[in-house]
């Protein structure tokens, strides 16, 4: 059963995001040579998922980050 995909984690550029391993930046385990998959918040913002299809169900609260109020 593979793991839930997160949505926004707190700190994505400690982790490989190409498989359902979710290596240590250090200790990749795949070993195809290559650096680390960055995650999709990383590259296209904290509102990523809801922009395309990514095949995952978004949170009920759809609002990105920044627009949430504190709690």
């Amino acid at each position: 059963m593979a793991k839930p995909f997160p949505i926004n984690p707190k700190h994505p550029e400690r982790i490989c995001w190409g498989c359902d391993r979710y290596c240590a930046t250090h200790a990749l385990a795949c070993g195809n040579g290559a650096d680390r998959t960055m995650h999709p918040a990383e590259m296209l913002g904290d509102d990523w998922y809801l922009h395309g299809d990514w095949g995952i169900e978004a949170p009920a609260n759809t609002d990105p980050i920044e627009n949430q109020g504190p709690g």
